[in-house]
């Protein structure tokens, strides 16, 4: 039998605690996104990136609030033109709701299981998809 890299185990209080921030995180985020273009036609929306202000280019992330929002519209193309890991991420985040959502009604948690090359294996390929996101976010589709 293979081991799955990652495992639901019963959950600690502390494990219960860190489950329900992150689930409440993840949930204000998505209700945030689907209401911004109404905070932002209020002027309630949150501020522009800093790093935009001060260097004049995205930063790795620009766009990524803009890109939840036009998913929310089922609009694909702006979505991946302002953020190009932005649908992968709402996909994800959704992804993350449930399982947190799951484990909270369970009483478990999920644990992952993973030798140190292979969180190192995550750790290049999740920096190598974030330069490769901001590439083509300053050389090929633009601010």
């Amino acid at each position: 039998m293979i081991a799955l890299p990652i495992s639901l185990t019963k959950a600690l209080p502390t494990d219960r605690l860190r489950d329900l921030a992150l689930l409440g995180a993840l949930l204000l985020w998505l209700v945030y996104t689907r209401m911004f273009f109404v905070l932002q036609a209020a002027h309630l929306a949150a501020p522009p990136c800093p790093f935009y202000y001060l260097t004049g280019h995205p930063c790795p992330f620009c766009g990524g609030t803009r890109s939840f929002a036009f998913m929310w519209r089922g609009d694909l193309a702006d979505a991946v033109r302002l953020f190009p890991l932005g649908p992968l991420l709402f996909a994800g985040t959704f992804a993350g709701v449930a399982g947190l959502a799951a484990g909270a009604v369970t009483g478990r948690t999920w644990t992952p299981r993973l030798s140190s090359m292979q969180w190192r294996l995550l750790a290049i390929g999740a920096v190598s998809a974030i330069s490769i996101s901001w590439a083509l976010k300053v050389f090929v589709l633009g601010n």
